[in-house]
């Protein structure tokens, strides 16, 4: 991912001048960084000095299917076919549609004037004038950097020439007849069409003529000028609604300091004013001028998918989120292989990501495959060398195996084995628990004998005294012997006794006496003589914590607490609900 380093590469590689050299330098340049689109010339350029035109054209061909916003690419890609190819049979219609090609690809983007120049410019020199007026008709209502400067041209371009040379012979007779109609004040009268419409030719037109001639060139220059008057005026207002949706994206434009491609990332300010101008696009309406993943969802499938190819295969291919939020987009369209694949690569740029070994879990078991998803979970298992993230799988695949598969004696097995592994995680004690209290019908001895596992573990005396609370609200509830109920509460008793010894060992020396010369003392109203209050009431039993949610849990590498919504709110997907 060094970029200059790449670009010592390629420097290198053009000064040795060996072609093949230079083919594999410049491919394995794209693949990491396609947008940069002087190097596709150069790409080009390389092999049109080898002597191999065809090579050089599918380098601009490879090179604009990847930046077909490149208004300089396209550019050079017409020079290129103009000077190479201009001797070729139907030269000048391959021409055209590959400058239609570029117009559809890049012609609305702001600051695409000099395409839209160029075109007109090549129009003109091979005098077909007609066709220049079609694409100032076309530009006029793009809003463009330098609108107004194309109008101005397009003026000129009227004034300039006779009307019947640059308009099509039914606009040419319909600006003719109502400037013709002002001049004879014509009332509209339908029994006066005839001698309108011979006025406007202004010539007796031949019966079973195929096409009037046009203005006759006897008529006087002042009739000519106002035909001409008449065309830039009917332009006139549309010239006037493009300049003020031009005046609507200015601000936005104006911001964006960098309208092309860099490596370094965009400053916080270029994004929150690219995210402005999209939000205002979306409010006008204008499909064609709004292109990224989550608005493209609603209008064109292949266009969301594109969007994230590009962001997953070119800018991004270590970020999660923008992957994940990707496999759950082939996942609604019942890709499921896709969203697979694209999940299986991930984990293999990014290794040890916990919420992407999940969610490749998830996606086997929403479709059925649980034979695969075992084989995922136990894979992880094996390979994690934290014990947080062990403890992590093997409580999420204790609770697939009895609440999905409904295999509690499996679940046991998996859960006992961690605990072998790490005998002081309190929380795989309580997933212990967990299991049997929602074994179907409980089993007392089992439960018990958990139970006194913990109690007799070298776990903390605070965690026992909460275990045994928790014992004995067990017995109350599901117990059927009365002495072994008793018993429980004395074990408990002890607990708590050797908890409290435990603390006062632990309080520094003198400190014991500081809680009695702390002691309120209040008036009463005997003899008004002051009474200690009493001592102070006694330390509350602990009480056992409601049972924690994984999403609290901190230190998991690449999952934490901003999961509960899962994919995550910005790449959009629905149908998830809470992650936990």
């Amino acid at each position: 991912m060094d970029f200059t380093g790449w670009t010592y590469l390629l420097q290198f590689v053009e000064q040795e001048g060996d072609q093949k050299a230079c083919t594999e330098a410049y491919d394995a340049f794209f693949q990491r960084y396609p947008y940069c689109y002087g190097y596709w010339k150069k790409y080009s350029d390389m092999h049109k000095k080898h002597g191999d035109l065809i090579k050089a054209a599918e380098v601009f061909e490879r090179g604009l299917k990847a930046i077909p916003l490149s208004v300089d690419l396209w550019l050079h890609y017409i020079n290129f076919n103009t000077s190479e190819f201009a001797n070729e049979e139907n030269a000048e219609e391959k021409l055209r549609k590959l400058y239609e090609r570029a117009i559809a690809a890049s012609g609305t983007d702001f600051r695409s004037d000099k395409l839209w120049d160029s075109y007109i410019a090549w129009e003109k020199s091979k005098e077909h004038l007609k066709a220049v007026t079609t694409l100032y008709d076309r530009l006029i209502k793009v809003p463009t950097q330098l609108y107004s400067h194309h109008f101005d041209n397009f003026k000129a371009h009227i004034n300039k020439h006779h009307p019947k040379e640059i308009l099509d012979l039914d606009e040419f007779m319909k600006v003719r007849q109502e400037v013709v109609a002002k001049a004879h004040n014509y009332s509209g009268d339908p029994d006066d069409d005839a001698e309108l419409e011979s006025t406007a030719l202004g010539i007796d037109a031949p019966p079973g003529a195929d096409a009037p001639p046009g203005l006759d060139p006897m008529v006087d220059e002042a009739e000519i000028k106002k035909v001409k008057a008449k065309i830039i005026d009917n332009r006139e207002a549309i010239f006037k609604s493009n300049e003020n949706e031009v005046s609507k994206r200015w601000a936005f434009e104006e911001a964006i300091r960098r309208p092309y491609f860099h490596v370094k990332p965009l400053e916080r300010a270029q994004l929150k004013n690219w995210r402005e101008y999209l939000d205002f696009e979306i409010s006008t309406g204008n499909h064609e001028r709004i292109v990224y993943a989550k608005y493209l969802e609603q209008h064109s499938i292949e266009g969301v998918r594109n969007v994230y190819r590009r962001a997953c295969e070119i800018h991004l291919p270590k970020k999660p989120y923008i992957h994940l939020a990707w496999a759950a987009f082939e996942e609604r369209q019942g890709n499921n292989k896709t969203a697979q694949e694209i999940l299986s690569r991930l984990e293999k740029n990014v290794p040890g990501l916990v919420m992407v070994a999940m969610r490749r879990i998830s996606l086997e078991r929403r479709q059925g495959n649980h034979d695969e998803a075992e084989r995922l979970f136990q894979e992880n298992l094996e390979k994690t060398t934290s014990n947080k993230c062990r403890t992590f799988f093997a409580i999420k695949f204790t609770r697939y195996l009895q609440k999905v598969r409904g295999e509690t004696e499996k679940a046991r097995q998996v859960i006992k084995a961690a605990v072998d592994v790490d005998k002081q995680n309190e929380r795989l004690f309580l997933q212990m628990l967990d299991v049997e209290y929602q074994a179907h019908p409980v089993d007392e001895n089992r439960i018990m004998e958990v139970f006194q596992n913990i109690l007799s573990s070298d776990l903390s005396i605070e965690f026992k005294v909460k275990i045994s609370q928790r014992r004995m609200e067990f017995l109350e509830d599901f117990g059927t012997c009365i002495r072994r109920i008793t018993e429980a509460y004395d074990e408990h008793q002890k607990l708590v006794k050797d908890m409290n010894s435990d603390k006062r060992k632990r309080v520094p020396d003198g400190s014991e006496d500081q809680p009695e010369k702390k002691v309120k003392t209040e008036v009463t109203t005997n003899g008004g003589a002051e009474q200690p209050a009493g001592p102070p009431p006694p330390e509350p039993a602990p009480s056992y914590p409601s049972y924690p949610g994984w999403g609290s849990y901190p230190g998991y590498p690449g999952y934490h607490s901003q999961w509960s919504s899962y994919p995550p709110p910005s790449y959009g997907g629905s149908g998830y609900g809470s992650y936990y």
